[in-house]
């Protein structure tokens, strides 16, 4: 790797260590002409996403937009701000694992919806109310239903204790 002071190419690798998250390696480096010590890291190449818009556009994969929206969502809830970056992680890591360049917004939208139903009702019919983007109040009420009715299931089951 090249020197960043002098550009001379010959450096001596001094310590590597893989990083907090195991997703890159830090390096430390000594350029054995100038002697200059720099640190490198070294993770894998990701797969560019681009996001299929509605109307056919098509856009770079955002984390921040996704963070965005799941943010306005949970306002004012008791959502912390590293709940809704696990949730995006695991969208994102949901998406890279399919293996698709391509991905419709539609479901990146629904993956968002699933996060937050499973996280915060207020928030997931905050969001559901801008993502499907209800025409007029009965089809919020249906979407209110059905939440409840899956709330209501879920007191149904009987949990067990270790």
């Amino acid at each position: 790797m090249k020197c960043p002071k002098c550009d001379f190419i010959d450096t001596k690798v001094l310590e590597s260590r893989v990083s907090v998250d195991g997703r890159s390696i830090r390096r430390r480096r000594n350029c054995l002409k100038c002697h200059h010590r720099y640190t490198t890291y070294e993770k894998e190449e990701e797969l560019m996403l681009q996001v299929k818009k509605k109307d056919g556009t098509f856009d770079d994969f955002s984390h921040e937009k996704i963070v965005r929206a799941i943010s306005m969502a949970c306002r004012k809830r008791q959502i912390s701000i590293d709940q809704i970056e696990v949730m995006v992680n695991s969208i994102e890591v949901q998406l890279r694992a399919e293996g698709d360049r391509i991905i419709p917004s539609s479901r990146i939208g629904d993956l968002i919806m699933k996060r937050l139903r499973q996280t915060d009702h207020v928030a997931y019919v905050r969001f559901a109310s801008i993502y499907k983007d209800f025409k007029d109040p009965e089809e919020f009420v249906r979407e209110l239903k059905g939440l409840k009715g899956t709330r209501d299931k879920e007191k149904d089951v009987p949990t067990q204790l270790s």
